[in-house]
């Protein structure tokens, strides 16, 4: 159209002007805009110690409303140890650690670590099979045995007689077979330092908090009660876990879920982003959308930060690229911009574009990213 009034007009200029029209409308900013932006988060949160698999999570990050936990190797530091040893029946102990040892072989929980830390036989259970959130059930001496809560125990056993009642503040796990419980193990995990202070400032940003976790519900109170967290959901199967998350977001909430273990893998495939720890099983990297690499949770508000940085900056890079197509189609369609200044503009703006998103690579200057940077570089010498 503008190369048809130029002929008629002024033939000479009908070229020039609808090619400086189109340089200064080529789309370079706009098209620039959400990748420069997103590259430039990424690069920042890897700096910080957060891999970003999916680089789509962060607008959903920047809309998060809540956050479901898992317990066991996220809110706590998962390096459960074995306590307590009580036998139950004609084991020994030393044999009932043996057996327990064999099960867990074939998990990657941090439950299992802490069997395989207490040592025993280097014996391997067969047809075992992994129920996430329950339990291990398989063979051992031509013996069908389970370990792990104290209703997956009960069912094989048939009885729940004889077996170790749990104080308020303890955690146990239950060793079986079909001829009876074998033995009860108290097991101890610390609490993350810096989980009530990520809960905290996620709080400060709008983040609700709920723990759901497949232990017994006197030890996730005990947990939730110390990093500040109301709602809390126990003996969850993963199942169950998928169930909470879909309830949150059929009522409009955006979710993220933090996990480590193979049965948090569904949650963090499920939410809109999946938040896994730098110490987690492979699965559950694998399902998740950031990795918190050096496996402290001080990183995650810090992500939910720059999420919502990079949104703004993606906006207002967006509306300067609006705008100045805006002006610089009549301009140039009129023949008041000549075809080098088209071009000019156009570098000039893609510049700017770029410039806009680096700065997400800077660091915030509020407290509690510098108190997360301190800590992290402590933590990491």
């Amino acid at each position: 159209v503008v190369f048809a009034a130029w002929w008629f007009v002024d033939p000479s200029r009908a070229f020039p002007a609808t090619l400086a029209m189109l340089v200064a409308t080529c789309p370079c900013a706009l098209s620039l805009a959400t990748p420069a932006a997103l590259a430039a988060a990424t690069s920042a949160l890897a700096r910080r110690g957060v891999l970003v698999a999916h680089p789509d999570a962060l607008e959903s990050m920047a809309r998060a409303t809540d956050v479901l936990w898992d317990k066991t190797g996220t809110l706590t530091r998962g390096l459960v140890r074995v306590e307590e040893v009580r036998p139950i029946g004609k084991v020994p102990e030393a044999g009932c650690v043996a057996l327990a040892t064999a099960l867990e072989r074939m998990s990657e929980h941090p439950i299992a670590q802490a069997f395989l830390a207490a040592g025993g036989p280097a014996e391997t259970a067969s047809d075992a099979a992994v129920h996430p959130g329950r339990g291990i059930e398989g063979w051992v001496d031509g013996q069908l045995l389970r370990i792990g809560t104290l209703d997956f125990v009960t069912e094989l056993v048939g009885a729940a007689t004889g077996v170790v009642t749990a104080a308020e503040d303890e955690s146990w796990v239950y060793l079986g077979s079909s001829e009876g419980y074998i033995a009860a193990f108290r097991l101890s995990d610390q609490l993350r330092p810096e989980a009530g202070r990520c809960v905290a400032e996620l709080k400060e940003l709008g983040l609700r908090s709920e723990i759901v976790s497949g232990d017994e519900p006197s030890t996730v109170a005990r947990v939730a009660a110390r990093c500040g967290i109301e709602a809390r959901h126990a003996r969850l199967r993963p199942d169950s876990k998928l169930d909470r998350l879909r309830k949150l977001q059929h009522s409009g909430a955006v979710v993220v879920a933090v996990g480590d273990g193979i049965n948090d893998a569904p949650l963090l495939s499920g939410a809109e982003v999946g938040v896994a720890m730098g110490r987690g099983s492979a699965l559950a990297q694998t399902s998740a959308d950031l990795i918190l690499v050096r496996d402290s949770l001080d990183a995650l508000p810090e992500a939910v930060r720059l999420a919502r940085r990079t949104q703004r900056v993606v906006r207002q890079i967006l509306s300067w690229a609006v705008v100045y197509n805006l002006t610089a189609l009549p301009l140039a369609a009129l023949g008041f911009v000549p075809p080098w200044l088209a071009a000019l503009g156009m570098s000039f703006s893609s510049i700017a574009v770029v410039l806009n998103a680096m700065r997400l690579s800077r660091r915030t200057p509020d407290g509690p990213t510098q108190r997360w940077s301190a800590a992290s570089e402590a933590g990491a010498a």
